[in-house]
């Protein structure tokens, strides 16, 4: 898919996170991590950059190093309503008909994982493109934290079409595993539509909203990138993203 100005990246971003209050404004290297996050997105290159934010202070934050912020209702449920409702406001008339959905809390993500997931659009059967990395450490293998994406790839591979997501070790048998990287790039129709369908049964059981889409009959593409980047959850998290980034 060519990036041009029907693509757009949208950041979520919401303060009611429990482990780590307050995390989008935590402060890395002199600027709040979706700051950060905002900076590796217009890096990126693909199109322009929107947080979508749950709450005035993070879109002031934005906004104030210079980017461009759409406040969204904070009662929303999850990260794909909240991009949706930001895009009806920022794009009422459609411009845009592709939309990364690159979550608040990864303030090392490089540019290039960011446009392979789009390219994966370049395949009109595709409704969304995801990432994953291969797993390297035994431990998480059968890590339910680890959430692993069902790929058939052959060897040499960087492509292919997701078949399952789960938090259990799979698939079973010799051959490596997927680390699922939750950045998303949806068609605009398929965005539309994923938020219009009920919980899927199979998401509610494992906690995972992508299964939705595939219940429903969506076709969710992934591409092979060589490193997970890191997700702050946690303090620890957060003090070795100051310190990545303070390299």
């Amino acid at each position: 898919m060519s990036h041009s100005n029907k693509s757009i990246v949208v950041v979520p971003a919401r303060l009611g996170s429990i482990r780590l209050p307050d995390k989008p404004l935590a402060d890395i290297c002199g600027e709040p991590m979706i700051v950060h996050v905002w900076r590796r997105a217009v890096e990126a290159g693909v199109g322009p950059v929107l947080v979508a934010a749950a709450e005035r202070e993070i879109a002031a934050a934005v906004e104030k190093a210079g980017g461009t912020a759409v406040l969204t209702d904070p009662g929303l449920p999850s990260g794909s309503d909240r991009i949706h409702q930001a895009l009806q406001r920022f794009d009422p008339a459609k411009s845009y008909d592709a939309v990364v959905n690159l979550q608040g809390d990864i303030p090392t993500i490089e540019p290039a994982p960011i446009r392979a997931a789009l390219d994966l659009l370049s395949d009109p059967e595709v409704d969304i493109g995801t990432l994953a990395a291969e797993i390297a450490r035994e431990e998480e293998r059968c890590n339910p934290n680890v959430v692993k994406a069902v790929v058939p790839l052959a060897p040499g591979a960087r492509r292919g079409r997701a078949l399952y997501f789960t938090r259990a070790t799979a698939p079973t048998g010799a051959g490596p595993l997927y680390h699922h990287i939750g950045l998303y790039a949806y068609r605009r129709a398929a965005l539309e539509r994923f938020v219009a369908l009920p919980p899927g049964i199979l998401e509610r059981r494992e906690r995972l909203e992508q299964l939705r889409a595939l219940e429903a009959g969506m076709r969710i593409d992934v591409a092979l990138v060589d490193t997970v980047p890191l997700g702050v959850d946690t303090p620890a998290d957060l003090d070795r993203a100051r310190s990545l980034l303070g390299r």
